[in-house]
């Protein structure tokens, strides 16, 4: 297994990674980034998120996708979108190592947190992340705006 910094080329494979995800998810239909999309946003200017890869002989078989966040609280941290692991190489160590990565990334730029969420009903993902001993936050709620794009 070999972890790297995802490269332009591999937007088209992290996007089929997030989509198979929207689809565990049974949110399919909330899934909208192109490939083209993800590649501007992770390559362009700005630089909107931070993607890893797991390369199992060659082929990428998971991605985390983060990005800086600001707490002014704690201070400078991480926000780790997503975790993904393709269905077929799960429980494998792939998420782990994807994980130690992002994590060893938030020390090594003095950042304070990773912060993430997980689906209350993810019973596999909750188990994975108690083993980091994570701290689960049940009093705060997601909150959004939808905004209507261009």
């Amino acid at each position: 297994m070999n972890i790297r910094k995802a490269v332009p080329a591999d937007c088209v494979r992290v996007t089929e990674l997030i989509r198979e995800l929207a689809v565990f998810e049974k949110a399919e239909n909330e899934h909208l980034v192109s490939a083209e999309e993800l590649q501007e946003h992770a390559f362009g200017e700005p630089k909107f998120v931070e993607i890893i890869v797991a390369e199992v002989n060659g082929e990428v078989t998971g991605a985390a996708l983060f990005f800086e966040k600001y707490s002014t609280w704690k201070g400078p941290a991480i926000h780790l979108e997503d975790l993904i692991v393709a269905e077929s190489e799960r429980g494998k160590g792939i998420g782990a190592a994807l994980l130690d990565e992002v994590i060893r990334i938030g020390k090594s730029r003095n950042y304070r947190r990773v912060y993430w969420q997980v689906l209350d009903w993810n019973a596999d993902a909750i188990r994975f992340y108690e083993r980091y001993k994570a701290d689960f936050e049940a009093e705060w709620l997601n909150v959004y705006v939808e905004l209507e794009s261009k």
